[in-house]
C-alpha cells in the first residue's frame, strides 16, 4: 500500500516530534510537506528532515497528493486553520484543544460531516501503553465497577521557564484548556462521557511576572481562571474530581489520576505521557501492585492519533482520537468555566462514544 501523504501546518517546537514520528515510524504514512506563516521556520524544518518539502500554506492546501493535514498552530487559530483544511478537501488533525469556543468546535464537526471528511484531535497519549493497559484492566473488571476518579495538575504556572508565556493566561488557555485535555481525554476514554459538571474557579494572582530570559520582568495581565476545582458526573455513574491549577506556589503531593472501583483502586500515570508505570491496589492489599504494561507505544509516540485517523479513513473504520471526543472534552471544559461563573450545575449538551481500544500485541508502528 502506498503511504498516505501528510502535510503539517505550524513549525513550532512540537512540530519536530510530529515530523520525526510521522515521517519514519509508521509505514502507512509519510510527511510530504510542512508550512508556517513564518516561511523561514518551514524551510528550517524541511532541511532537518530529508524528503519533506517546505511550502507556503496555500501551496500545501492546494497539493492534491496530501490527504491529511496536521494543524499545529496556536490554540486561538485552531478552528480557522482546521476550517481552511476542510475547505481544501482534506482530513484535519489538530493539536489540542479542538477550538477555543464551544460553538466553533460544534460548527467544525458539522462542516466536516457535510463534506464527508474527518476531524481528529490531540491528545493521543490515551493510546499509549500505560493508558491502554488501564483501559484493559477496567474493561476486564480488575477494580470492579468504577465508583470515583480524581485528577490533579498542580503547578505554579509556566511563566518562570516558558520563553513567551503570555498566551497561557488568556481566554482559551489557563490550566484547564492547556492541560485539561490530557486529563479529561484520559478519563473519558476510560470511563465514558460526562453528563453534568459543577465547579469553583478563581484568578488567584491578577498579574504574573515573566521569569525566563527573553522577556524577564515583563508583566502579564491574567484573563482566565488559574485555579479550577470541578466535579464531574459520568454517564456511567462514576463521580470525578478535577483540579487544574497554575496557583500552587509550594508544591503538591497530589499526582495525576486515580480511579476507585468497587473491588480496588487503579493508579493512572501522567496522561501527558505514553508509558509511565501503572499500579493497582486490590481490596485487602496493604501495598500497591505494579502492573506490567500490556500494550506497546510506551515512549513519545505523538502522531499516533494522526496515523490512526489516516489509516481509518482508508479502511472506513472509526478513528480513535476523534473530533467527537475532542469536542466533548471542549464542552466539558467550557461547561466547568460556565459552572464556576454561574455557581450552578451545567448539563452537557454533547456526548461521544468511548474510542475502541488498541488490540494487544500490536508492534510499534502498526495500527490494526
Amino acid at each position: 500500500m502506498t503511504p498516505i501523504a501528510i502535510g503539517i501546518i505550524g513549525c513550532g517546537n512540537i512540530s519536530r516530534t510530529y515530523l520525526e514520528n510521522l515521517g519514519s515510524k509508521f509505514p502507512a504514512v509519510r510527511v510530504k510537506a510542512c508550512a508556517d506563516l513564518v516561511e523561514e521556520r518551514a524551510r528550517k524544518s524541511a532541511e532537518a528532515f530529508p524528503g519533506v518539502q517546505a511550502m507556503t500554506i496555500a501551496e500545501l492546501l492546494a497539493d492534491r497528493e496530501i490527504g491529511v493535514v496536521v494543524n499545529l498552530t496556536i490554540p486561538a487559530v485552531h478552528y480557522a486553520v482546521a476550517r481552511q483544511v476542510l475547505e481544501a478537501g482534506k482530513h484535519v488533525y489538530s493539536e489540542k484543544p479542538l477550538a477555543v469556543a464551544r460553538e466553533d468546535g460544534r460548527e467544525l464537526l458539522a462542516f466536516a460531516t457535510s463534506l464527508g471528511l474527518r476531524v481528529g484531535c490531540a491528545p493521543d497519549t490515551f493510546l499509549g501503553g500505560a493508558l491502554q493497559t488501564c483501559r484493559k484492566l477496567i474493561d476486564e473488571g480488575a477494580i470492579g465497577t468504577p465508583v470515583a476518579c480524581a485528577g490533579f495538575m498542580m503547578s505554579g504556572g509556566p511563566e518562570s521557564w516558558h520563553p513567551d508565556p503570555e498566551f497561557f493566561y488568556k481566554r482559551g488557555a489557563g490550566p484547564l484548556f492547556d492541560m485539561g485535555p490530557y486529563y479529561l481525554t484520559a478519563m473519558v476514554s476510560l470511563l465514558g462521557p460526562v453528563k453534568r459538571v459543577t465547579a469553583s474557579t478563581r484568578i488567584s494572582f491578577a498579574e504574573r511576572v515573566i521569569g525566563s530570559e527573553a522577556k524577564r520582568g515583563q508583566k502579564i495581565q491574567v484573563e482566565t481562571p488559574t485555579h479550577v476545582a470541578g466535579s464531574l458526573e459520568f454517564g456511567s455513574g462514576a463521580i470525578g474530581t478535577l483540579i487544574m491549577s497554575f496557583d500552587i506556589r509550594g508544591g503538591s503531593g497530589l499526582r495525576h489520576i486515580e480511579i476507585q472501583g468497587s473491588e480496588g483502586t487503579l493508579s493512572v500515570p501522567d496522561p501527558n505521557n505514553f508509558g509511565d508505570p501503572v499500579r493497582i491496589r486490590r481490596i485487602g492489599a496493604k501495598e500497591w501492585e505494579p502492573v506490567t504494561l500490556t500494550h506497546g507505544y510506551q515512549t513519545n509516540w505523538r502522531g499516533l492519533g494522526t496515523a490512526d485517523m489516516a489509516v481509518a479513513a482508508q479502511a472506513k473504520r472509526a478513528h480513535r482520537a476523534s473530533g467527537e471526543q475532542a469536542f466533548h472534552v471542549l464542552d466539558v471544559m467550557a461547561s466547568l468555566l460556565d459552572a464556576g461563573e454561574a455557581g450552578r450545575h451545567v448539563a452537557l449538551s454533547s456526548t461521544c462514544a468511548r474510542p475502541a481500544p488498541l488490540p494487544v500485541g500490536l508492534a510499534d508502528g502498526q495500527l490494526d
